[in-house]
């Protein structure tokens, strides 16, 4: 990536489908989801500045914030923490993708610098999904949709800012983590990686 980045993370959902657990906390290979998320940022840009939209925690180290009111969705989350972003790009990412790796923020960072009309690069799985939670996005375009949007999906706010696409293969294993089984199957990818 060309340009310095920041980031906002999204960590305050309701995780239903988890039964309402902390999902952020879980741990995955020794460390908690967010940390994961964050520590991948990092690794990746290591002066970005990271926003987390969620309950304050002493692990990991960063900037947090509440959108108003708690739990009101992803986009017054995003708006919330893109309030506090000061770098010409920002990584838009969710707190549960154990298989986040520095590459995938790369890959976008390049799609993004490939395409200079584009607003932003966000992930696209095998069956053509867009991940809108794993993304980079130029401020301007972003600042100026969030200033006149009122709904409440992040398809809705992100969509019709046409991103560039990145393929990537989840090898049918997921990328994120929604359900239980979602967890059990990255602790044991993961946890294995760990121990070779």
């Amino acid at each position: 990536m060309n340009e310095r980045c920041d980031a906002v993370v999204l960590a305050g959902g309701a995780a239903s489908r988890m039964g309402g657990v902390d999902k952020p906390g879980l741990t995955v290979a020794g460390r908690s989801l967010l940390e994961h998320v964050v520590s991948t940022v990092r690794a990746h840009a290591p002066t970005a500045g990271v926003v987390v939209v969620g309950p304050e925690r002493e692990r990991p180290r960063a900037r947090y914030v509440r959108e108003d009111p708690p739990g009101a969705g992803p986009v017054p989350a995003l708006r919330t923490g893109f309030a506090r972003i000061e770098a010409p790009r920002v990584v838009l990412l969710a707190a549960d993708l154990p298989y986040l790796t520095p590459d995938h923020l790369v890959a976008l960072g390049e799609a993004l610098d490939g395409s200079p009309k584009s607003a932003g690069a966000v992930l696209v799985d095998e069956a053509g999904r867009e991940q809108w939670l794993t993304g980079v996005w130029r401020t301007g375009p972003l600042a100026a949709a969030l200033s006149v949007y009122s709904g409440r999906s992040l398809y809705g706010l992100l969509g019709p800012l046409a991103p560039a696409h990145v393929a990537f293969s989840t090898r049918g294993r997921g990328f994120d983590v929604d359900t239980p089984r979602d967890l059990d199957r990255a602790r044991s990818d993961l946890e294995g990686d760990r121990r070779r």
